[in-house]
């Protein structure tokens, strides 16, 4: 066996069996009304390619090539005509699950327990599109023996996310599309988990929207004291109204999403058959 075969190997059984991805890419978009009465939000293009790419992309430039993709709607089957078995991006599985309705971001996770396994896992939000990558903060909760960890990113309009107060570097608490924001900053659509976090979506009640929210489970990891954080480099939009598809299709179109050293961005997908 050659070192590469060698490397390669360490890689698959180090990283891909320890660290799942999770795409969350449910809802009925009705924000995008109509553009998605007859396509599924995540589906629709940004630039030069569909929604659903960007995050597929930020997982499997972390490493993470086993995904599976939470979907909804009337249009679930397009995902998998879309994406196949995954190999346009060389994923070593790539599994499907659907959520019924619109219960949140914490209800879509919860129906990923089956394929987690046990492991540790990258949520993602299908609407959220970097300028870079997630690596260094992979690392970083890689490092954790458990809990979570949460990426910030300092916004205009805070009050659109769940938001932390933040004293001495150190976050006090999460609140969920706060009236008067105690920051400038947002949780971004990028979560770190482990196993735990099943349990603590269990223990969650509805809330006022009727949903249950990804900030309570990310406040119970803080009240542990195991949840970590970090600023993310470059710009971060989500894609889930008309204002911000448009200004990340036109981030994307400027400067690029997904970009790693090296390589910069990544190549666009094409079949041999196309002309």
């Amino acid at each position: 066996m050659s070192d590469r075969e060698v490397l390669a190997w360490v890689y698959f059984k180090g990283v891909a069996k320890h660290m799942k991805g999770v795409v969350l890419a449910g809802g009925k978009g009705s924000r995008l009304y109509p553009l998605t009465r007859v396509t599924n939000k995540h589906l629709l293009p940004v630039f030069d390619r569909p929604m659903i790419y960007y995050p597929i992309q930020t997982l499997v430039d972390a490493g993470i090539r086993d995904i599976i993709v939470v979907t909804g709607g009337q249009n679930s089957g397009d995902f998998l005509r879309l994406l196949s078995n995954g190999k346009d991006f060389e994923l070593h599985r790539i599994h499907y699950t659907y959520q019924e309705g619109e219960g949140g971001i914490a209800d879509a996770l919860r129906l990923a327990e089956p394929f987690v396994e046990g492991e540790k896992i990258c949520v993602i939000l299908g609407d959220n599109i970097i300028e870079n990558n997630i690596m260094a903060a992979k690392d970083v909760f890689e490092k954790q023996s458990s809990g979570a960890h949460i990426i910030l990113k300092e916004v205009p309009d805070p009050e659109r996310f769940g938001c932390p107060e933040i004293a001495a570097g150190e976050i006090l608490e999460i609140e969920e599309k706060p009236k008067s924001p105690k920051s400038k900053f947002a949780v971004t659509g990028i979560y770190f988990y482990d196993a735990t976090v099943f349990a603590k979506i269990g223990k969650t009640k509805p809330s006022l929207r009727n949903e249950l929210e990804i900030t309570d489970v990310n406040n119970m990891y803080l009240r542990e004291r195991t949840l970590t954080h970090s600023i993310l480099d470059g710009w971060w939009t989500d894609a889930g109204t008309f204002e911000s598809l448009l200004r990340a299709t036109n981030l994307v179109a400027e400067s690029g999403a997904n970009k790693i050293p090296v390589r910069g961005i990544p190549p666009r997908h094409s079949r041999s058959s196309d002309s």
